[in-house]
Formats: C-alpha cells, structure tokens, sequence
C-alpha cells in the first residue's frame, strides 16, 4: 500500500515540477493515509488519491493596471479550485511577490481538509497574485483589484466559488474587489466573504482565526491534563491571526511574550495585553511591516533583529506568520528544552522534518489544517448569513465558532486512535478531513 502512496507522491512531483511547498503538503497529508487506504480499497480503486492531488480547475490570467506615475505595470494572478465534492469551492486570496503556483496549490490542497474538518459544506480552493500592496497607495490597490476581479469574476459566485481574505489581502481589498464584481455582475451576493459588517460581513469575523487557534490550543492542553490560564505563550507575527490570538490567549488568563515580523522579534516579559494588542493593529495599518516599532514605545520590551521567537522560553509555542517557519533547528530546540506544545495557527507552519522531530521528542503539535480552520469556519457562517438575508450577533457568531473547533479537534483525536496513530493529532486531521471528502467522491461517481 505505500508503493501505491508513494506512487502518487512521485507523479504529483513529476506533473508539478518545482512546486516545493504543493510537494511538501501532498507528501505530509498522503504518507499518513496509508492504514485508511489499507482499510478501504476502495479509494485506490476510485484513484481517490490521484484526482485529489490535481486541482479541477486551475485559472491563470494577466492583471494589468496604471500605478500612481501613469506607468502600466503587470502581475499574475491565479485561483485553483481544487475540490467541490462537499460544497462550493472556498479559500482566500494572496496578494505577496512570492506568490506562484506552488504556494496557491499547496494552500488550496490544504484548504480542502480544513474545510472538511470544520463540518460545513466549503470545498477547497485558493488564490491570488504576485502583487505587494506594502508601499502602495489607496488608489493603486483599488486599481490593481479591480482588474484582478475583472479578470476573476466570470470563475466565481456564491454556489461555485467563494473567495475570502489572506495575506495582504484585508478589508480594504476585498471592498474594492466586492464592489467591482457587483458592478460587473448587477447582483448584490455573498461571492467574497471578509466584507464590512455594513455591507454582508459578519460580526465577529475579524478576530475568528485567531480566537479558533486559541480555542484549539485549549482543548490540546486540556486533553493532557493542563490548562491555558497561567500559561506563557509565545507568538510570531503581528498581523491580523497574531492580533486575534493574542485577545483570546488574554482574555484566557494566558500570557502573550512574543510578537514577530520579517525584521526580527519582539520579547516582551510584561505581556502583549490591553493597548499593546491595540497597538498591533497600528503597526500592520502602517504599510512598513516592521514589528520594531514596538519596542520604542514599549520601553520593557526587547527588539531581536533577524531572529525568530522560537528561542524564547515558553509554555506553548504558537507561529501565526507563514509557512514553513519552524523548521528542524527549531525543532531540535524544542525537544532539547523539553517543550510540550506546539499549536500551528499558520498554513504549513512547520516543514515535514520539524513535524516529524517534534513528534519524535514528545511534543503535541496542533496541525494548522485543523487549527487555523475557524476563519474558513466563519466565512461560511458569513455565506449562510447572506443566502438568509439576516444578521448575527458576536455571540451567535463565537458561540458556533467555539463549537465547531471543539468539535474538529474531537475529530482529529478520534479519527487517530482509531487508525492506530494515538494522540497525533497532525495525522488524525488528514485522516479526518480526507474521510468526508472521499466518501462524497465516490458517492458522486468519476467525474
């Protein structure tokens, strides 16, 4: 049965040349299939596993817009939709200068079982463009997002596809991509989610990512006799997940030390509480993406340039910047300092061979397949508070996002113990997710 696996794995690197981080994804998600496949035939038989790693669609298409100089400038954009078996495809848009193939199917892959993990009818899909809107104005943003949605819109709508927010893509991009759409299509629908809250958006969206990994995080701890109160976390990025982690981890009585950006990190033995959490907000506004300001107006905190948080002693490790940004030195650390948790709140936050150490050592990792999932979570409530033409409260919307994390790392402990993989909670949320999406495929014949 792992020759089969493997076999997939290969040609998936063979149609994909290159594409390291879509290899990366399919190899930690597929290697731990291996007793599902073994158990059900089936699948193998349906090439379940082949038609999984090839998008069913993938879109590809030239943006072209005028800067504030009058100059034309040029960008790719992208949208992969990957898988519609268990509802219409969902994921965000990325706008950043690294953005290629690679990166949006390896999201987009991920987003299928994080989207199954969440128990609402989402498939998966992801995309976005090569466009950096650090340093752009207002007007060049607006401009740029338009023509990205002109070229995007006849793919999308609230039954196919349902684009959301991701990195360098906040409120301020999706009201000038949601404007253009409507006025392209003449209809006024839930086709983006991320929306102003006067406008279709929902109440307690904003803060949902982050709140979701907390909420992970805490149902981790308790599930091994701890708690989260007391508890000193420390935390990468400075951004929008960063910011709702850091609210929900204080109003949990746990303690926030660290925050991070590109230019190194902020150690702060005081905590990141009341206005520093406020002030986060105002350095991601600030267009520098620098956390280094922090420590100038915190004079008790400590600036570390070019370093990750990861060297700090703390309770709970938890990485909400990007991919792949614990790797095996960190790893190593980890176990060498005897740390017991750590909760993914990125996409992909580690590479394979941290996964794997960190396992090895007797750390709990929270995979952010399932961690990370209640933004998508919630940017289907959104869709849901669209198609009924209603409102809901902050408390409905926290009330449900709560429920559903509980109940996706319920999912992913059960779905382990009963492959044989224990308390693994990273291949118990591949197995999980993989489970709803396979049975829908084969109860909709090969197609």
């Amino acid at each position: 049965m792992s020759n089969y696996i493997e076999t997939v794995i290969e040609n998936c690197k063979k149609n994909n040349p290159g594409e390291v981080e879509f290899h990366q994804t399919v190899e930690e998600v597929l290697r731990s299939l291996e007793p599902v496949i073994e158990k059900h035939p089936e699948y193998q038989e349906a090439a379940i596993l082949e038609r999984l790693v090839e998008p069913e669609r993938g879109i590809t298409f030239k943006v072209t817009w005028v800067d504030d100089a009058g100059k034309v400038q040029v960008n790719k954009g992208y949208r992969y939709q990957f898988n519609s078996a268990i509802g219409p495809y969902k994921g965000g848009l990325r706008f950043a200068p690294n953005v290629y193939p690679g990166i949006i199917k390896f999201l987009g892959f991920e987003q299928i079982f994080k989207n199954s993990l969440t128990g609402l009818p989402i498939g998966g899909g992801k995309g976005g463009a090569n466009f950096d809107p650090t340093g752009k104005s207002d007007a060049e943003v607006m401009r740029f997002c338009q023509a990205f949605i002109t070229e995007l819109y006849r793919h999308i709508g609230p039954s196919t596809d349902v684009p959301a927010g991701d990195l360098g893509v906040g409120g301020r991009e999706i009201g000038y991509m949601y404007g253009q759409y409507k006025k392209i299509v003449n209809r006024f629908e839930g086709t983006l989610t991320g929306k102003g809250l006067s406008w279709g958006g929902l109440n307690g969206r904003t803060e949902a990512t982050g709140y979701g990994i907390v909420y992970y995080a805490q149902c981790m701890l308790e599930a091994n006799g701890e708690k989260l109160e007391g508890k000193k976390v420390a935390i990468s990025g400075f951004g929008n997940v960063s910011w709702g982690t850091a609210l929900k981890l204080n109003e949990l009585g746990a303690k926030v030390i660290t925050i991070s950006g590109p230019d190194g990190y902020i150690y702060d033995p005081d905590g990141v509480s009341g206005e520093k959490v406020d002030y986060m907000l105002e350095l991601r506004a600030s267009g520098k993406n620098i956390c280094s300001p922090y420590a100038e107006k915190y004079p008790n905190a400590t600036f570390y340039a070019g370093k990750k948080p990861w060297e700090v002693d703390a309770d709970l490790y938890i990485p909400c910047a990007t991919q792949n940004e614990i790797r095996e030195e960190d790893a190593k650390s980890f176990v060498e300092r005897g740390v017991k948790f750590v909760c993914e709140g990125s996409n992909m936050s580690s590479t394979n061979e941290a996964i794997k150490i960190m396992q090895d050592g007797g750390i709990i990792v929270g995979p952010s397949k399932a961690a990370n999932a209640g933004g998508v979570a919630c940017s289907c409530i959104e869709m849901g508070q669209n198609a009924g033409k209603t409102v809901f409260t902050p408390e409905q919307v926290h009330a449900q996002l709560k429920d559903i994390m509980v109940g996706i790392h319920d999912a992913c402990k059960d779905a382990a113990e009963k492959y044989g993989f224990g308390y693994n909670l990273v291949a118990g949320a591949n197995i999980a997710g993989f489970l709803k999406v396979a049975d829908a495929m084969m109860a909709q014949g090969i197609c």
